[in-house]
């Protein structure tokens, strides 16, 4: 199940505010009533080309890191780079996946006295059945943090896997709303899936490119790479971030059609944490 057509943002200049969405070509609850009340906030981190710096949100740039504290590193048996010699026992630096503000996703639940969401990961291929990085969360509070901040840059891994290096990009977060993709019920699938069939071949789209999304995002729902049956059978865990490049997560694209959510409210259950495996194209992780 793959999501729709994306909407690119090829702007250059500094963020101003959340890039517009398309229009949504239908209601989905109006559509599709019986997913109704299965609606997730979401905040859409859509990448701009740019310079981040550590006062910002982004994906791939640098981190507000303190200086008392160790750049991290992964010596995890077995971890390796396709087509490589082995790595050995030396240690490989991790890599700056994901700073997020609490300010910039207010959607998006952090432990108390915290505000700062710092997510890194391992750039190898791990032996424990993913074929993906291995990732670290840090939660911080950014005043505190700032107060002791290192400005040197950090130890840069000795090898990687280059699908696992992030391309430097900061965020414009774009709060939305949207629907369960390979989360919604199986029997609920199965009894709107002629139905799904049947709209894309009068109108060209369906429920799956307007209600759901596969993108960098944080809140809303996991966008598996994979069904989550078979995630969860390998030991896939997921958080609630998604970090993807600017094509989407495992090769599909942005929803054509979020829905604002302009009163901020979470129109169904709260879901506190981070939105989908932190993942890169041809992770397995969801």
């Amino acid at each position: 199940m793959s999501s729709g057509h994306v909407q690119q943002d090829s702007a250059l200049a500094p963020r101003t505010g959340p890039p517009p969405l398309a229009p949504l070509p239908f209601e989905v609850e109006a559509a599709f009533p019986e997913p109704a009340g299965t609606a997730r906030e979401v905040t859409l981190l859509h990448l701009r080309a740019g310079r981040p710096g550590p006062d910002d949100s982004s994906i791939g740039g640098p981190l507000l890191w303190p200086a008392d504290e160790p750049w991290p590193t992964c010596a995890a048996p077995g971890h390796y780079k396709p087509l490589s010699a082995p790595v050995g026992p030396e240690p490989v630096a991790m890599v700056p996946v994901v700073q997020l503000y609490a300010r910039h996703v207010p959607g998006l639940v952090f432990p108390a006295g915290t505000d700062l969401l710092h997510i890194l990961w391992c750039p190898l291929v791990h032996e424990d059945g993913r074929y993906a990085a291995g990732p670290r969360l840090h939660w911080r509070d950014s005043a505190l943090t700032a107060a002791g901040a290192t400005a040197a840059e950090p130890p840069r891994p000795h090898t990687a896997e280059e699908d696992h290096l992030p391309r430097p990009r900061t965020v414009s977060p774009t709060p939305a709303v949207e629907y369960p993709n390979w989360d919604l019920p199986e029997e609920l699938g199965d009894l709107l899936d002629e139905r799904f069939e049947d709209m894309k071949e009068e109108r060209g789209y369906d429920y799956y490119d307007v209600a759901t999304t596969q993108q960098s995002k944080a809140g809303g729902y996991p966008g598996w790479t994979q069904p989550p049956p078979v995630a969860r059978l390998r030991g896939l865990r997921y958080s609630r971030t998604a970090a993807c490049a600017p094509g989407g997560c495992g090769g599909s694209t942005a929803r054509r059609g979020v829905r604002h959510r302009p009163d901020g409210r979470v129109p169904g259950p709260p879901e506190g944490g981070i939105a989908h495996a932190v993942g890169v194209p041809g992770g397995a992780g969801g």
